[in-house]
């Protein structure tokens, strides 16, 4: 029988699931469970209600009680330590009683074009639009009515974890995509905090802007106990018992870079799923670039973050409808098996996709300074129209934002990448994703065998760290020595076809980019 106070519970709430994984005391998964969702465009805004994100949790978490008690032979009611974790950024406000006061708005919209611009001047430093101070400061501009009554803005994940523990609390990972946070890494910005207040003071608001934020703690902190109300939240069969210390809630980006082991100065990750965004942990200030976000990890080191709101989304969209042929000729396939067959199928296209281009804005991307998406796919007509250089076409358009991006990194801030650790659905396929990323990327790739588990596997870490580290012992050497020692991973380089036709798509595809937006102004 294990002993279930030598397990740690990691949850993450991401764009298209939830998952919570559990693992051991040698760091190894040994069970999970999931939920599958969806965001919803609702009234131009795209949301998930607040039912959905209680529903899925709870589905989350009951799935995994049944792998608990079908892989190990006993029910789960307890654990050492527990961690979530959420997609990063947006809005959630509530008044003093923890009633939300607007739909949550996720780091899928971008309707804050004028504030994230005056903020960004304001402070000297870049404001991505969905950034949570860039969608509070636009709340402003718009006059919405709940301000006055405002008393806590949050993220998804300091909401569940407010709901476990009854803390206003994050990790300061999290909080980096809420407001910026010092030179020391410690705490918000207090020049930036103090420049908000005096901007926003003659609409005579009730609260500053301290008022209202979350408090910031490090990677190893305790932030909280599971209360007996959270318990029943997250558990509501009633056998979770209440008291389990729980780890500063993080965001997806700090969760990816702990999974990859990608903490320390010039260590770089790629997540790929329904957004992808490459993190690289940086030496030094960087000069601002509307392309690229300074956040941190979770113990507070600078990280240079290149965020791209669309990833996988569109491949989903021609899987699904591949399969749809699929089952109309009765040739039904399962999904996992379709998805492996068309992704090999790219490695057989045209280094440069034979004359496709196909753009897959389901949402605005701040990269290309687009506030709204349209997937387009097109092509010349001497253009060579095969299953292999349609995959393929998808699959490099899926990386050419980051790639736009990493350009800007490398080439004008001189920040070296040696590697890049790669996670995420876009990864799940052996080989491809990390072929595709190397080509983009022009270094080598490496997947983990952990990384199918991803970002709820690195919050179970970061709640490890809390509970397992010696004095003194920093994130940085926990992960290299207690973790990853010993990991087991695949590294990929692409070779000279592969990073020359990469180029050439990519050139057509910046030439071509008024068409996407004119898609948005014509339809």
């Amino acid at each position: 029988m294990i002993d279930l106070k030598q397990t740690v519970l990691g949850i993450e709430l991401g764009s298209t699931r939830i998952k919570a994984v559990l693992i051991d005391k040698d760091h190894t998964p040994i069970a999970s469970g999931d939920h599958e969702w969806e965001n919803q465009l609702v009234d131009g805004v795209w949301t998930y209600s607040m039912e959905a994100i209680h529903t899925g949790l709870q589905d989350c978490y009951a799935n995994l009680k049944r792998d608990v008690r079908e892989k190990l032979g006993t029910e789960l009611t307890t654990v050492g330590a527990i961690g979530v974790s959420a997609m990063m950024h947006g809005y959630l406000p509530f008044d003093r009683d923890m009633e939300q006061l607007a739909e949550f708005r996720t780091w899928r919209n971008t309707i804050t074009g004028p504030a994230a611009a005056e903020l960004t001047a304001l402070f000297g430093f870049n404001i991505p639009q969905r950034w949570s101070i860039a969608h509070l400061y636009q709340a402003i501009l718009n006059g919405e009515e709940h301000l006055p009554r405002l008393a806590h803005l949050t993220t998804l994940a300091g909401y569940i974890h407010y709901r476990l523990t009854g803390r206003h609390a994050m990790g300061v990972g999290e909080a980096s995509g809420i407001l910026p946070i010092a030179p020391d890494g410690k705490d918000y910005d207090r020049d930036m905090v103090e420049k908000f207040d005096r901007l926003i003071a003659p609409r005579n608001f009730p609260w500053t802007l301290e008022d209202v934020l979350p408090e910031v703690l490090p990677a190893g902190a305790n932030a909280g106990y599971l209360t007996e109300e959270g318990a029943r939240f997250l558990d509501p069969a009633g056998d979770l018992r209440p008291g389990i210390p729980v780890a500063p809630c993080e965001g997806d980006a700090g969760t990816g870079m702990a999974a990859t082991n990608s903490v320390r100065v010039h260590t770089g990750n790629v997540s790929a799923g329904t957004s992808d965004f490459a993190m690289v942990v940086v030496d030094r200030p960087l000069g601002v670039h509307r392309e690229i976000d300074m956040v941190t990890t979770p113990a507070g080191a600078p990280v240079a973050m290149v965020h791209c709101s669309n990833c996988t989304s569109d491949i989903n969209a021609w899987v699904n409808l591949l399969g749809e042929f699929a089952e109309a000729i009765r040739a039904k396939v399962d999904k996992g098996t379709l998805y492996t067959l068309l992704f090999r199928k790219a490695l057989e296209g045209e280094a440069d996709c034979g004359g496709l281009l196909s753009y897959n804005y389901f949402s605005g991307e701040g990269v290309t300074d687009l506030d709204e998406g349209r997937p387009v796919f097109l092509r010349t007509p001497d253009a060579r129209l095969t299953l292999a250089n349609f995959m393929r076409t998808h699959l490099l358009s899926a990386l050419a934002t980051l790639k736009i991006g990493l350009d800007i990194l490398t080439g004008q801030e001189q920040v070296p990448i040696d590697k890049l650790y790669g996670h995420g659905g876009f990864f799940k396929t052996p080989e491809v994703g990390q072929r595709m990323l190397s080509a983009a990327a022009g270094v080598p790739v490496s997947v983990m065998e952990t990384a199918g588990e991803g970002g709820p596997y690195g919050m179970a870490l970061l709640a490890a760290y809390m509970l397992w580290k010696e004095d003194s012992e920093t994130l940085e050497d926990y992960l290299e020595n207690k973790v990853f020692a010993g990991a087991k991973s695949s590294t990929l380089m692409a070779d000279e076809r592969d990073i020359a036709g990469f180029t050439a798509f990519l050139e057509q595809y910046r030439k071509a980019l008024p068409v996407e937006k004119l898609a948005t102004e014509m339809l």
